[in-house]
């Protein structure tokens, strides 16, 4: 991955230094000074202040980061059923966690694995190789019964059929599988 470089501007007026660029919170903090930066240059073209990154944007839907944020209730889209929701480390993306459900890291498919930061916000370890005994949680995505499954393993299916069974229950409706004569 290439490294992007912005700059830094030093509180006493000093020139401005070039710092590799930090993914996370304060990666668009550091891109919004550079497009004051370039303003302030006189080049005004292309450097429009933007609410959201558009490469953020494609990082978080990547990551399954596609939850709608608060005031709305924290309900999965496709299945009804209440999830855990986070914020993530991308501005103003939301993901919905499965509740209560905490595994060992290294039984959740890579690029799979959320963990919650201690400032509440949940971040994806992607190819992370897991520390020994660490446990993290899944997007409710991975697990969703009306949501077509990415990776096949095997608790992740068993989850996704109790899912389906308990967002049956939620709505009170027979399964035409079940029933005779509805062929």
């Amino acid at each position: 991955m290439l490294c992007r470089r912005t700059p830094r501007v030093a509180p006493h007026g000093a020139p401005a230094r070039f710092f590799p660029a930090r993914h996370g919170r304060f990666a668009s903090y550091r891109s919004t000074q550079y497009v004051r930066t370039l303003k302030g240059m006189g080049d005004t073209e292309n450097t429009a202040e933007r609410p959201d990154r558009p490469d953020y944007a494609l990082q978080a839907a990547l990551e399954g980061a596609t939850a709608p944020p608060p005031p709305a209730p924290p309900d999965c889209p496709h299945c009804a059923l209440p999830q855990d929701r986070y914020p993530t480390l991308h501005e103003g993306h939301w993901v919905l966690l499965e509740p209560r459900i905490v595994v060992p890291a290294h039984t959740a498919p890579p690029r799979r694995r959320w963990i919650i930061t201690p400032d509440g916000n949940a971040m994806n370890l992607w190819d992370a190789e897991p520390a020994p005994g660490a446990r993290c949680r899944i997007a409710h995505r991975m697990a969703c019964p009306y949501v077509e499954p990415e990776d096949p393993w095997p608790w992740t299916t068993m989850l996704r059929r109790e899912n389906e069974r308990r967002a049956q229950r939620l709505f009170n409706l027979p399964d035409d599988r079940y029933l005779s004569g509805t062929g």
